[in-house]
This record gives C-alpha cells, structure tokens and sequence, in this order.
C-alpha cells in the first residue's frame, strides 16, 4: 500500500512538469560497507572500509526541479571480511533502487546547485566472496546471497548531467536477521547532458 502511494505521489509530481528523459552512469566508492548475515551457526557478518567500488547504469525521467531514477550497481568490497572470524576475503552487492531527486541532484538541471535524493529498493549481498574456508564449510557455513530491502538518503551537487553526492543506505529483512549497510561518495552521469554543456560566460 505504502509503495503504491509512493508511486502515484511521484507519477503526479512528475506529470506537472515538462518531461524530460536522460540515461547514463553511476560510480563511485563506499566508504564503509557492512553486510549480515542471517541468523547464523557462524559469525554472520563483515565489514569493508575504504577498498569498495561500484558502477551501473541509470536513467532519469522529470524535470530540473525534481526527477524520478532508477538504477542498479555491481558493487564490491575487495578486502571485505569478519574480524571476528576470519572465513574468507571479499564481498558483493547488487542494490536495484529508485529515488525521487530534488534540485542539484535531479540529473536533467543545467544550473550548479545544491539537492537531495531520497530512495528504496532492494539489494542482494553475499559475505566471503573469494572463498569458504574448509573449516567453515565443514560445519555446514553457507555464504549465498541474500536480500535485504533497503531506503537510502543522498545530498550533494549537480549541473549540466553530472553530479556527486555522500548517501546512507540501510537494508533490512523482515522476516530475518539480516541487513546491509552502505556510506559512501556517488557520481552521477547524464550522457545527453554532459554533450550540451555550455560556458554561461559565451552566453553573455
């Protein structure tokens, strides 16, 4: 029901501007990135800190004041691990979310501002990546991925297609233990836009 009135909230919204569609990329790094494990015979969870890179596509449909995305990434933490108990090396997240963006962060604006973003989704996350430890899989560990929902909040600033922003995501599984934690730095590219940039300068 929620999801439903969100969705009939930004079709109206986007309906009283004049549309404008744009595809492109996002990229970018966590700067800390935690996934857990559901309830498990293990330590379920493990952290990354700094060494985590993402990339996908994206497109944009609104206007320069606010814009409706959707996106996906492929996103790995090459030095992920547990500390606690050390399993493996590596972890991988694949979130699929759509925001509502204002302002700077609408990706269709073609003045320098400031905007924000808010968002959710979904994302499958997988711990140990690289390998199992024997030890772990003998006592019957499995790492498979699994899925969390997840809501996500960004600021940050954008013209002319491009724009970069710091977000928080956070994933969670009603029906577990599970969840997903994402801090981190996102670049944005409207490739239609970044083609059309001017200097305000020419036009004077």
């Amino acid at each position: 029901m929620k999801s439903t009135l969100c969705l009939l909230f930004s079709l109206m919204t986007l309906s009283s501007l004049s549309s404008q569609v744009g595809v492109g990329l996002t990229s970018g790094l966590d700067i800390y990135q935690r996934y857990s494990n559901a309830d498990s015979i293990a330590y379920g969870s493990a952290g990354s800190l700094l060494a985590n890179i993402f990339i996908g596509p994206k497109v944009w449909v609104g206007g320069e004041k606010v814009s409706l995305s959707l996106e996906t990434q492929a996103n790995i933490g090459l030095l992920g691990l547990a500390v606690k108990d050390y399993k493996g090396l590596g972890m991988v997240a694949f979130p699929i979310i759509a925001r509502l963006n204002f302002q700077g962060l609408s990706g269709l604006d073609k003045e320098g501002k400031m905007g924000f973003s808010i968002g959710g989704g979904f994302q499958y996350n997988k711990t140990e990546l690289y390998y199992l430890a024997n030890s772990f899989e003998d006592r019957g560990v499995d790492r498979s991925f699994f899925r969390t929902y997840i809501v996500e909040t960004a600021v940050g600033f954008g013209m002319s297609g491009f724009s970069g922003a710091v977000y928080l995501r956070y994933g969670f599984d009603p029906d577990s233990t599970a969840n997903s934690f994402n801090l981190g730095l996102q670049f944005d590219f409207n490739v239609p836009k970044l083609k059309s940039i001017t200097d305000p300068a020419s036009e004077l």
